[in-house]
């Protein structure tokens, strides 16, 4: 078995894995020891190609970025024969999703506006380093033990420059885009037509989370879904609607809303100017967080608290029965040009864009 890993990290042999506690569209995740000083991490695993694709992404990012207080840390990656391991930080609280299940099935807003203030500070970090998460959502943002919130889940960020130069070329071959990635519910409108893939997509699947955080429930409600979801995301790509904000936001939320969840992507806030927003922005001693310290490590030494860590690391939906790899053209390329709902909705059953029981990432 061949490693590479940073100084200080666990290597190949000095570390054993235990029970399964993730899975999703990426491969496995699982908790893994290292024998030389106890300490926990995770270990994600790719067993097919479409996997491999995922988390080489997510090492060819993360690998390339400074440690950040904002981002789970990468600890290394090895190959084990057929298999990619991929040692990440351990985050004791688990996602967010987790979180709000377990305190009700939503959050307050005094919580959702430190968690949100925690998400931007690290998506002006990603977007600082011209990097595109591109699958923002509750499942997709850890929360440590001490508070501290990190992004996760890097298998679908993408480069802006790597992006501008698949364009050119694309356009100049008279190819689609081709580069649909996320969890379609939340993805920017632009996105989902195959236009156009920036910081602002990000800002757009900020305010779905948000809403998330919020009512416990994905964005654009839940009604009808299953049965015609082609018709949804084809009103998300081609229609002039917005997602239902919350009833009970101040006012304050709602107006950090509409500056994120703007259809015109060029009229979006930027992270610079949402952090100074009045619903990010409020006096710190009016609601104090967890901790304000960044310094601490967040992944413990002792197994107090596996319980809770249970289903933590389901950052993606499960994968079809048949294992497809959800890597697909996107249906709304050619939405505004007539082209019947019919015709699209056929065209995306073909595709298989969606599970008729759950909402699934797409990597391309």
């Amino acid at each position: 078995m061949a490693g590479v890993a940073p100084s200080g990290s666990p290597k190949q042999g000095e570390w054993m894995k235990g029970k399964l506690v993730g899975s999703g569209s990426f491969g496995t995740v699982h908790l893994a020891m290292s024998k030389s000083t106890g300490g926990l991490f995770v270990v994600k695993s790719a067993h097919s190609r479409a996997e491999f694709a995922a988390l080489e992404n997510e090492v060819e990012i993360l690998k390339n970025l400074e440690p950040s207080p904002y981002t789970v840390q990468y600890l290394g990656s090895e190959r084990d024969g057929d298999d990619l391991n991929v040692l990440m930080e351990y985050m004791a609280g688990g996602s967010l999703a987790d979180i709000a299940e377990k305190f009700g099935g939503s959050l307050q807003e005094d919580v959702v506006r430190l968690y949100t203030k925690e998400i931007l500070k690290g998506l002006k970090y990603l977007h600082g380093n011209g990097i595109v998460h591109c699958d923002l959502k509750c499942k997709n943002v850890l929360l440590g033990s001490s508070g501290d919130i990190k992004l996760a889940d890097f298998g679908c960020a993408r480069r802006v420059e790597d992006l501008k130069n698949k364009c050119l070329m694309k356009k100049k071959n008279n190819k689609s885009l081709e580069h649909v990635s996320g969890t379609p519910l939340w993805m920017a409108p632009e996105v989902l037509r195959n236009e156009k893939l920036d910081f602002a997509a990000d800002i757009w699947s900020l305010g779905c989370t948000v809403i998330e955080m919020t009512t416990g429930r994905p964005p654009w409600g839940a009604s009808n879904y299953d049965s015609n979801p082609m018709a949804v995301l084809l009103k998300i790509a081609c229609g002039d609607e917005i997602p239902q904000f919350p009833t009970h936001f101040s006012k304050e939320g709602l107006d950090f809303l509409r500056r994120c969840l703007e259809r015109d992507s060029r009229k979006r806030w930027t992270c610079e100017e949402l952090l100074r927003h009045p619903f990010i922005s409020r006096d710190s001693s009016e609601t104090t967080p967890p901790s304000s310290s960044k310094d601490t490590a967040s992944s413990p030494v002792c197994v107090l608290g596996i319980s809770s860590f249970e289903g933590a690391y389901d950052l993606d939906e499960p994968e079809s029965p048949e294992g497809n790899d959800f890597s697909v053209r996107n249906p709304f390329t050619c939405c505004k040009d007539g082209r019947k709902g019919s015709e699209m909705q056929r065209h995306g059953e073909e595709c298989g864009l969606c599970s008729s029981q759950n909402w699934i990432t797409i990597r391309s």
